[in-house]
Parts: structure tokens; sequence; C-alpha cells
């Protein structure tokens, strides 16, 4: 069957999905034509301002059910956050100073960088101390 490229099919359609306790999907599932079985890609219509879900092969578009695409979801643990800090005096690609000393131990070193603080706008400054042993992070004050 033929299908005219000027008609374009827009059906309603919801699957089972998994959600959590905001009722917001935590699962995205693969959408596929009901037309050709391949693959339905999202696409905006800008006219409409509604999310589709979109046919590549023929001309099907199904009306999106909801807005979130894709939500990757990253939980740090304490260990986790603790590494990456030690990781950043060892990173030979950051910049070091000796005008500033530790403050914990007087090591005469640190590594510095630049990052937004929660609550602050702009950029802080963050020191951490090239000792090993001892990885002591601190703010420019």
């Amino acid at each position: 069957m033929e299908r005219d490229p000027k008609k374009r099919s827009v059906a309603k359609r919801s699957g089972e999905r998994w959600f959590d306790s905001q009722r917001r999907p935590t699962m995205s599932t693969m959408k596929f034509c009901r037309e050709c079985n391949n693959i339905l890609y999202p696409k905006e219509d800008k006219e409409r301002k509604v999310l589709l879900f979109a046919c590549r092969n023929c001309y099907h578009q199904e009306v999106a059910d909801y807005s979130c695409v894709y939500r990757n979801e990253v939980h740090h643990t304490a260990s986790e956050r603790t590494q990456v800090l030690q990781d950043v005096a060892a990173d030979p690609t950051l910049p070091r100073t000796k005008a500033v000393k530790c403050s914990k131990c007087n090591h005469p070193e640190a590594a510095f960088f630049q990052a937004a603080s929660r609550g602050e706008e702009g950029m802080t400054l963050f020191f951490v101390c090239c000792n090993p042993s001892c990885g002591h992070r601190w703010r420019e004050s």
C-alpha cells in the first residue's frame, strides 16, 4: 500500500510505562511505527508546539504522551565524591600554585580550578592540597 507523503497520520497512543512517585516515567521505552515497524524518533512540531514520535521510513507520526525523551540520573556516593577530589590533586593537567599553603598540613602546593558553587552566581576558585596524605580542599577567601 503506497502512502501519500502529504497526508500524515497522527495518532495518540499510550504504552505501558514505569513511573516514579511523581508519576514521571523512569524508564524510556522504544517506540515502533505501527505502519512499517521501524523505530519512531522524537520530533518537534513547531507550529502546534507538541512533541511527536515520527517514522523516518514512512510518514506515520504519533503525539508523545510524555514530553521527556531521555532522562539520566546519576547518584554519587560520598566515597565517589571524595575519590574525585583526591584525583584532582593528582591531575597533571590542572594548574598548580605555590602562592597558597594548606591550612591543615602546611603543604606549600595546591592544585586549583574554577567551578560553579551551589546557590551562588558566577564561578568560585577551589584549591586542593597536593599532599597525597592530606587532600584538603578550600575556596578562595
